[in-house]
């Protein structure tokens, strides 16, 4: 496991993850609990916004598998959101994200990229893409889906565009980052990347073999 140059974080919470990217590849290892989970998750967002961590976007490109996510829910006598108590992803229902780029960051502009989401049931595949950018300051990554795919036994049987399609992409990169979905990246090594999305919940993914 290869963490980032910039994160000097405590080794206690990045072991847990990594014991739960090993145990969803090999089931002789022992996963660690939901609640250890969270407590790992949150004690790496909140060391990586203490030191300031800065993660490159190629540090992410390439394809992800969704391991470990909390959700959130309501709390309407408090008002606001909560994390749920998270749960490790069925292996038999697989869900991958991915990032590719098209341009690179310069000191002006961020990069510019794609995203695709997908899940898998049985035979049939689920996708959708659209176009993202990365501001690496930040470590957020602003996206949005603009077009579907469904597969049946690796055959596509449908696909189109979602929200506007091609209008949409094109107009995705002159919208504020506050009207996207975001990703808010605080763990990026080269076997798995964490991060809060715009709803408030936490997600650890690995990198697919």
């Amino acid at each position: 496991m290869t963490v980032d140059s910039t994160l000097k974080a405590s080794p206690d919470f990045l072991t847990v993850l990594a014991q739960a990217a090993t145990a969803y590849r090999e089931k002789k290892v022992e996963r660690p609990s939901a609640e250890a989970m969270v407590s790992a998750l949150l004690q790496a967002e909140k060391t990586a916004k203490q030191q300031r961590v800065n993660f490159s976007f190629d540090s992410l490109i390439g394809s992800w598998r969704l391991c470990f996510a909390t959700g959130t829910k309501k709390v309407r006598k408090r008002g606001g959101i909560v994390l749920g108590k998270g749960f490790y992803v069925p292996k038999l229902t697989p869900a991958q994200i991915s990032f590719s780029a098209i341009a690179q960051a310069t000191q002006e502009t961020s990069s510019k990229g794609e995203i695709a989401n997908q899940i898998q049931f049985g035979p049939v595949l689920l996708k959708f893409d659209g176009p993202a950018q990365y501001l690496g300051k930040k470590n957020l990554l602003a996206f949005d889906f603009t077009r579907i795919q469904l597969c049946l036994f690796g055959r596509t049987i449908y696909q189109g565009n979602v929200r506007g399609g091609k209008v949409q992409a094109e107009n995705f990169y002159s919208q504020p980052i506050a009207k996207t979905p975001f990703f808010a990246f605080f763990v990026v090594t080269e076997d798995f990347i964490a991060a809060r999305g715009r709803g408030g919940g936490l997600a650890l993914w690995i990198r697919e073999n």
